[in-house]
């Protein structure tokens, strides 16, 4: 295998964005391409110049300016016939006033915007925890972090990923399924683990210079909460720096281990049981 010591990731930008709609009493008036026809209409002098500059068909156009204007209560377009240079289609003065006082309320919305988007600075943050909270699976221990070493093989790619409290948990995924995640140094990812996949080292074995496992993670902490049933105990490890770590004891081996709330002890799996995925 061979250690990648840098691998360039690219953070996820998240802002905020909002359309301004007008509504009269309850209905909805206009959105944005309805009152950009009126704007190309008050610049163009034309209906169907102005459809075609916002993307309505002509019969389309019609249909919004017959829509505003029944909610406004009085026509929002006058067509003048004849002429010298043929007719022409204007706003009525009704129609040039909600056009104004739109843009008027467009740009303040713009700014209330800008002024939320300056204020979210750790809203990618918050992106990611919320997919993470949403997300349904079985796999009762659920762990997110950040991708600290990556050690790539041939057919399997070893992960590290460091959690809250400063631990650190190790997956094997396959080289095909790292490319497809993507991966790399830096990285958000959460990793799941079945708690039946998880065992308890507890006593004297959990403490410094206790066994000696081949099993590559091996999170340290302190019962708890246990949960006793007919056969087996589900057993919770309060982690440093808040997290927790569950296990599904037989009731036998919780007996054996001596397992009470306040018992140090070690939750041990093989990082082939570990689970690794990203949010996208």
């Amino acid at each position: 295998m061979s250690d990648n010591k840098k691998h360039d990731s690219q953070p996820l930008h998240l802002g905020l964005a909002a359309e301004l709609r007008l509504n009269l009493q309850g209905q909805d008036l206009a959105g944005a391409r309805q009152l950009a026809l009126l704007a190309e209409i008050a610049r163009l002098g034309s209906l169907t110049h102005a459809a075609k500059a916002v993307g309505y068909s002509y019969k389309g156009a019609w249909n919004a300016i017959e829509q505003m204007s029944n909610l406004a209560g009085e026509p929002l377009l006058d067509r003048v016939a004849g002429g010298k240079g043929g007719g022409f289609t204007r706003l009525t003065e009704r129609g040039a006033q909600l056009l104004r006082n739109y843009e008027l309320i467009q740009q303040e919305h713009a700014r209330f915007v800008a002024r939320l988007n300056r204020q979210s600075q750790g809203l990618s943050a918050d992106y990611a925890l919320m997919g993470s909270i949403a997300m349904k699976t079985s796999a009762r221990n659920q762990f997110a972090g950040t991708i600290s070493a990556l050690r790539t093989g041939a057919v399997n790619d070893e992960i590290e990923l460091s959690i809250i409290g400063g631990q650190t948990l190790v997956a094997t995924v396959t080289r095909e399924s790292s490319q497809e995640l993507a991966l790399a140094i830096g990285a958000k990812a959460f990793a799941l683990v079945k708690a039946s996949s998880v065992l308890l080292v507890a006593g004297a074995e959990a403490g410094p210079g206790g066994l000696r496992l081949s099993a590559r993670n091996q999170l340290r902490g302190v019962v708890s909460r246990l949960v006793e049933g007919a056969v087996n105990n589900e057993v919770v490890l309060s982690l440093p720096g808040g997290g927790t770590v569950a296990a599904i004891v037989s009731q036998a081996g919780a007996e054996a281990l001596g397992l009470a709330v306040g018992l140090e002890a070690v939750a041990v799996f093989n990082a082939s049981s570990v689970i690794l995925g990203v949010s996208t």
